[in-house]
């Protein structure tokens, strides 16, 4: 590929990066919307959903995704998002074919697949585009992608689903990957690594290094704890919301998708980069900030999440979860910009493939399989509605776990930020 067609353009690489990413999360999400009318189709129980829309795609994700990083560090990082992007497509599209629950099961793993390929690098790309006191915010653009997909996955895959069957919707999911994995391949220049960090040289950790690095910092300990904390609670309860909807107040399915990605996509964007904005500007003073923020944002969410869910009044339980949702995902941007401030230059695809394996597990994986196993339970007693209810609500209780790691996070980051910068 004559190499003038790729531009060195740190916005071109964000837009563009940040646009793949979505569709990674659309192709991801759209199962939590479509999972009502397969529910029905193969007689499935929560559990089995829940299972369906977390465990089966991280149980290949995470391990094939360090493999793959630890090639990023050496490699053309555009080249292989480029190659997941178009794998997770055709895996997506293979949804649609199944006939059997195990069929989809393993197509869901083919998807899981193929973002183990494309996904761990993007973080290390732009990292490599935009300098420290900049990453936080570029890092919040391209954190973006989970809630514009959701909103997308859910809204558009259910009103599809409704209107033309929820295999249609699997089918049509597939075509932007493939435009986009062309569109990464020809366009996007691969920057130098290191560009904008003093120090940085040719020589690739090892793992355990980089295993180090993420567990020897007091502060990085406390916020890979905070994070897959809160990544499991918003992966369980996202997981359910469309079927509340339907369950309790009757909502159509293209109704409940809609609403369900409303309330995961416009709060959520506007947290992830509001609080990536607010990190950088008081960062820059006091960088306990970056950990500090989070943390109190986590606090806010909890009551309210708890307190919401719980509403028979479905006007108020709505707004109050759009109330929550402005706060509960102010994690993510500020500290996946951390984690790469923290990690060396050739660290960064591996640490972020490392920080995934553990969300994918322990987030995507246990969340929405532990709310599936409390909503079977409490049904016994408050019925569907009510039970799934009271699951997400013990569920969310669980942020203020994760918010007291973020505030202990809080007093070792400043320290840890120096002595990383000076290695």
């Amino acid at each position: 590929m004559p190499a003038s067609m790729r531009r060195d353009s740190p916005w071109l690489a964000l837009i563009l990066l940040t646009a793949i990413s979505t569709v990674g999360f659309i192709d991801r999400i759209v199962m939590n919307v479509l999972a009502v009318p397969i529910q029905m189709e193969f007689g499935l129980n929560d559990t089995q959903v829940g299972l369906l829309t977390g465990l089966a795609f991280a149980v290949l994700n995470v391990a094939l995704g360090v493999v793959v990083a630890r090639y990023a560090e050496r490699g053309r990082r555009l080249s292989l998002i480029a190659l997941g992007t178009l794998l997770w497509s055709i895996a997506t599209a293979a949804c649609g074919m199944v006939t059997t629950w195990l069929q989809l099961l393993l197509a869901r793993i083919g998807v899981g697949v193929g973002e183990a390929v494309g996904l761990p690098a993007t973080q290390s790309v732009i990292s490599d585009y935009f300098p420290p006191e900049r990453r936080a915010t570029a890092l919040g653009v391209l954190l973006l992608a989970p809630p514009i997909g959701a909103f997308l996955g859910s809204a558009g895959g259910s009103w599809i689903g409704q209107e033309y069957g929820w295999r249609q919707a699997f089918f049509i999911f597939m075509i932007p990957g493939l435009l986009l994995a062309l569109a990464a391949w020809l366009f996007v220049a691969e920057p130098p690594r290191g560009r904008h960090d003093a120090g940085a040289g040719d020589e690739v950790p090892s793992l355990g290094a980089v295993f180090q690095r993420l567990v020897g910092l007091k502060s990085a300990r406390q916020l890979l704890a905070g994070s897959t904390i809160a990544s499991m609670v918003g992966f369980g309860l996202n997981s359910f919301m469309a079927f509340l909807l339907v369950r309790k107040f009757e909502f159509s399915l293209a109704e409940a998708g809609l609403f369900a990605g409303l309330l995961a996509s416009l709060p959520g964007a506007i947290s992830v980069v509001a609080g990536g904005r607010i990190a950088d500007w008081l960062g820059a003073h006091n960088p306990a900030a970056y950990a500090r923020i989070p943390g109190y944002c986590l606090l806010v969410a909890a009551p309210i999440y708890m307190f919401a869910i719980t509403q028979d009044d479905v006007r108020l339980l709505l707004l109050l979860v759009f109330v929550a949702a402005l706060f509960q995902y102010t994690y993510l941007g500020v500290t996946f910009g951390v984690f790469q401030n923290l990690l060396h230059p050739r660290m960064r695809a591996t640490g972020t493939a490392l920080l995934n394996t553990v969300y994918g597990l322990i987030g995507q994986g246990l969340g929405p399989l532990a709310v599936g196993f409390l909503s079977d339970r409490l049904a016994t007693e408050y019925g569907t509605g009510n039970g799934l209810a009271y699951a997400m609500a013990i569920t969310a209780a669980l942020y203020l776990w994760g918010a007291a790691h973020y505030l202990l996070a809080g007093r070792h980051l400043r320290g840890d930020l120096a002595s990383t910068r000076a290695t």
